[in-house]
């Protein structure tokens, strides 16, 4: 009987092509970010299931996985089955976002760090979704955190940084969107929301770019929200082209007029920044108390990464609030989109040798290029050379070259380019 050879449902194995570019991607983000001023820390894999489950993570909290008490007996199953209390079986889980367990670290090594901490972590995180196309159960995340910082400065230095970041992946015509969640609590103010329908009326307008108006309003009556004036508003805000700013000429009876003018002074600090004002964007984390932000593309529908301020989410752990604002980038979309890297290609060669070539004569040729900065791979000529070389160049090789007796540097050898 066959055994199943593939990773689990939602996990992925990468090919050598893949796991370069990936590499080469991660580099770029982790040299960036650093460049910005933020440090990089790494936290475990796993967490106190309590605090995984503490409300701090929102919807990705019934994501996560959970790790199983050891030693568990059969009438401990039992008892939790019964009792309709299977959580109670875990006393630890797989991390479903980088944020809870820096919050977490801040709180544990707060003497250590500096009154305004910069922190870089890129790690995979798991989450049981239902698989499909873009949604996989381990992911990598790559966020960068300031703490400490109540001002609009930790706001600048994210999407600065962030900004720059995409734009030495050579991801061209990104924008940013932004918005406040005063404003989204002073529209569902305007619109009669009661405060413990506020969290769920969000999830709701959260949907606009993909149920539309009718379907925003229909959701929100079936919650028991009186919809009057909410079909205008959203369609106003729909409707509204450009960056956006423009949007309190169209609704001042409920802009928050304080929030919008720190937005307001956020663009003006980042003229080179392509920021678009979005009322409707609500980000689906609860634990956002301000700003929030999402990466967007014209090519689309989706977002490449997100963040916002989260003040009160370190004081769960500390008893003391402390200011904290993240931004995530969106690896594995980001990755998708990057192309070939040629510069790289252009410096892998392959150098194609017969099957009595000497050992000793290879080995020393290929330390030669090796030190000339070359990545170097040794392929015994075989019946299908074209198969051989193609299998090269996917895997990220630019150039072949025959290997002659006389060669010792790169000098001596006739180099092509791979697909031609």
């Amino acid at each position: 009987m066959a055994v199943s050879v593939t990773p689990p449902r939602g996990m992925r194995d990468f090919l050598p092509a893949d796991k370069a570019s990936r590499e080469r991607a991660l580099g770029v983000i982790r040299e960036s970010f650093a460049l910005h001023g933020f440090d990089e820390i790494e936290t475990p894999v796993m967490e106190d299931s309590a605090r995984l489950h503490s409300g701090l993570g929102g919807d990705n909290e019934k994501l996560a996985f959970a790790v199983m008490k050891r030693g568990l007996q059969a009438a401990d199953v039992a008892a939790a089955v019964a009792g309709d209390d299977l959580l109670s079986l875990a006393d630890l889980g797989l991390r479903f976002d980088l944020t809870v367990p820096l919050a977490r670290f801040y709180a544990s090594h707060r003497a250590e760090l500096p009154a305004v901490f910069r922190s870089i972590q890129i790690a995979p995180v798991w989450r049981a979704e239902r698989p499909q196309k873009g949604r996989y159960r381990q992911f990598v995340q790559c966020d960068i955190d300031v703490i400490g910082e109540s001002g609009p400065l930790a706001e600048i230095e994210l999407i600065t940084a962030t900004a720059a970041t995409l734009e030495k992946l050579g991801l061209r015509g990104c924008s940013i969107r932004i918005n406040d969640r005063r404003i989204l609590a002073t529209m569902l103010a305007h619109w009669g929301v009661a405060s413990e329908l506020t969290e769920r009326a969000l999830i709701t307008i959260d949907k606009l770019d993909k149920i539309g108006v009718d379907g925003v309003v229909a959701e929100l009556g079936a919650l028991g929200i009186a919809t009057g004036g909410v079909a205008e508003t959203l369609g106003t805000l729909n409707g509204i082209d450009g960056s956006g700013w423009d949007v309190g000429a169209h609704n001042p009876d409920w802009l928050e007029e304080a929030a919008f003018a720190d937005l307001l002074a956020l663009r003006a600090a980042m003229p080179a920044v392509d920021l678009v004002f979005d009322p409707t964007l609500v980000r689906g984390m609860g634990y956002y108390t301000g700003t929030i932000f999402e990466i967007s593309h014209p090519t689309l529908g989706y977002s490449l990464g997100g963040g916002g301020r989260y003040d009160g989410m370190i004081g769960r752990f500390l008893g003391t609030d402390v200011p904290a604002c993240g931004f995530s980038i969106g690896f594995e979309r980001i990755v998708d989109l990057l192309g070939a890297d040629e510069a790289s290609a252009a410096n892998a060669v392959v150098l194609v040798h017969d099957k009595d070539a000497d050992p000793a004569h290879l080995v020393a040729l290929k330390t030669a290029l090796v030190a000339e900065g070359l990545r170097v791979r040794l392929e015994r000529r075989t019946k299908n050379l074209k198969a051989l070389l193609d299998r090269a160049a996917e895997a990220g090789f630019g150039r072949f070259a025959f290997v002659t007796a006389e060669a010792v540097s790169s000098a001596d050898l006739d180099f092509k380019a791979l697909g031609t």
